[in-house]
């Protein structure tokens, strides 16, 4: 918009947009507000495909009211069992690839801390781990395993945290055990935050939903419905085995291939 002589027009333009980004806000609230009755009344009394069908539809309309597009590259698991592997950029992941492949998610315990959130995401099944205690990685690795032996289709972020997306941080092996164990097929996904139109390169990465360092949630979630722009790109590769690889041989192998796929360089440490 060009500048007006007495500099309003750019002022509306900045008004409208924050009244848009309130507008978003207060949707956001009520839907989540509506999930959590869902999954606290109805949840209990639904069978397993029924649940799976209802977060995606959730998650589908959560991003609807955010303003962010999704475009989808290669084939998400039609079945399980399977492990998504997957890069960490924001809270918004969990949404975007539940709005294309329901998944249950292993998260950080601090996701269960989160008001309102947390026990949202602990409704729709998501396990949590104390990253800092070894006992419990073992744990969850073999929660892991039990629900790959029933068929679930379960997603992990092995960097153990968000990155900026400029990168793929080192991946940790330890939840790989619960494939290996199990002789599950691991399915690599690249994660990436574009602007509309934009060329699918790291240059030209959208950084509304990046949270990580001393961004906080809120202040994350208010840049991202700011934003007008904002398409999440999600690159399926194809699922693989071991092939006779220990599990940190994989974790190396994994998150190079990941990196690829988000159209990000290769890791070089």
């Amino acid at each position: 918009m060009d500048r007006h002589p007495n500099g309003t027009e750019p002022a509306v333009a900045t008004s409208i947009s924050t009244l848009r980004a309130l507008g978003r806000l207060l949707r956001l609230a009520l839907h989540v507000l509506a999930g959590l009755w869902t999954v606290t009344r109805r949840f209990p009394h639904w069978d397993a495909d029924t649940r799976a069908a209802r977060i995606q539809t959730w998650s589908a309309q959560a991003l609807a009211i955010l303003g962010v597009a999704v475009r989808v590259h290669g084939e998400p698991p039609a079945h399980g069992p399977r492990l998504v592997v997957a890069n960490h950029v924001s809270w918004l992941d969990i949404l975007v690839i539940d709005a294309v492949r329901p998944c249950r998610f292993v998260a950080k315990a601090d996701v269960h801390r989160w008001p309102l959130l947390g026990r949202l995401v602990a409704g729709a099944g998501t396990l949590f781990i104390e990253r800092e205690r070894k006992r419990d990685a073992l744990r969850v690795v073999h929660r892991l395993a039990e629900r790959l032996q029933a068929g679930d289709v379960l997603a992990v972020f092995p960097e153990g945290t968000t990155s900026a997306g400029a990168t793929v941080l080192p991946f940790h092996a330890n939840l790989l055990q619960a494939a290996l164990a199990t002789d599950t097929p691991v399915q690599p996904l690249g994660v990436a935050y574009r602007a509309a139109g934009a060329a699918p390169d790291a240059l030209a990465r959208h950084d509304a939903p990046v949270y990580v360092g001393d961004t906080s949630l809120l202040t994350s979630l208010w840049r991202v419905v700011r934003a007008h722009d904002l398409v999440a790109c999600l690159h399926w590769g194809e699922a693989q085995t071991a092939q006779g690889r220990d599990r940190r041989s994989w974790a190396v192998a994994l998150r190079a291939e990941v990196a690829a796929l988000a159209g990000l360089p290769p890791p070089i440490d």
